[in-house]
């Protein structure tokens, strides 16, 4: 394959993945890790990095984008939920990622499978909850709500790590019933909370030898960036065109198939 044709399937596979995502808000890069080891043949490891870097330049967009529908000002009256699953996720995503460093490939394989499987059961359970508009949040503002949201916090700030993704399909459903915030808002705070937590797992990574992957393969992660972004944002337009409820029992049963045939073999 030629670099020019593996950058055009790269710039493809992101505009396909981030169009999926940016329909429920996701950035799509549980979808980008198995295209990533079983179209393109990257090592497990290597993946993660490579969506990792991917996943903080979409996301850093997203925020931008979103900016523009919520503002700023109403973000910053719930900086305290940032702040209480900020204190659990960078301590994951840092314990999580030098971990990954040390686990033997076939390992690495499992668990990435069991959590990309977990995170398509989680897309199939709120496609049946149907529950985004937030309402009686799950604690009373206080001491066990605060603990709570470290223990999330830390949990999606593992899976994060390990998968090199921004954790909005965890983080999103937190927020919503936890705090019973509305799923706009939980949106754009998750990005605020998956941002920082990626950069500490991405300079975890760096101590990697397969952190040489981001040069190795700078021309198709530049592409698959951009047309992750291109697609996050196309998803955005074309919000409410197909049912949400129909869209995440889709993505849920496509990324179970893919997780368990891309890992299982890998």
């Amino acid at each position: 394959m030629t670099i020019c044709r593996r950058n055009a399937q790269g710039f493809l596979a992101g505009s396909i993945v981030g169009t999926l995502g940016g329909l429920i808000g996701l950035g799509g890069a549980e979808f980008r890790l198995p295209v990533l080891v079983g179209l393109f043949r990257l090592a497990t490891l290597e993946a993660v990095i490579l969506n990792k870097a991917m996943s903080l330049v979409v996301v850093g967009a997203a925020l931008l984008f979103r900016s523009r529908t919520i503002s700023l000002a109403l973000l910053t009256e719930h900086l305290d939920v940032v702040a209480n699953l900020l204190s659990g996720s960078l301590i994951g995503a840092w314990w999580a990622a030098g971990h990954a460093i040390k686990l033997p490939r076939r390992w690495l394989n499992r668990i990435i499978m069991v959590l990309l499987v977990g995170l398509a059961l989680v897309m199939l359970v709120e496609a049946w909850a149907d529950n985004h508009d937030g309402g009686t949040a799950l604690f009373e503002a206080g001491l066990l709500r605060i603990v709570a949201g470290v223990i999330a916090g830390f949990g999606i700030g593992v899976v994060a790590a390990l998968l090199g993704v921004a954790g909005g399909e965890l983080l999103i459903p937190t927020i919503v019933l936890l705090y019973g915030l509305n799923i706009k808002i939980a949106g754009s705070l998750s990005l605020m909370v998956s941002l920082p937590t990626m950069i500490v797992g991405f300079s975890r990574y760096s101590s990697s030898d397969s952190f040489a992957v981001l040069r190795k393969e700078r021309g198709l992660g530049v592409w698959m960036a951009i047309g992750s972004i291109l697609g996050a944002a196309l998803g955005g337009v074309l919000l409410g065109l197909v049912p949400t409820r129909l869209l995440l029992i889709l993505l849920g049963v496509i990324l179970f198939v893919s997780a368990i045939k891309t890992f299982q073999h890998a």
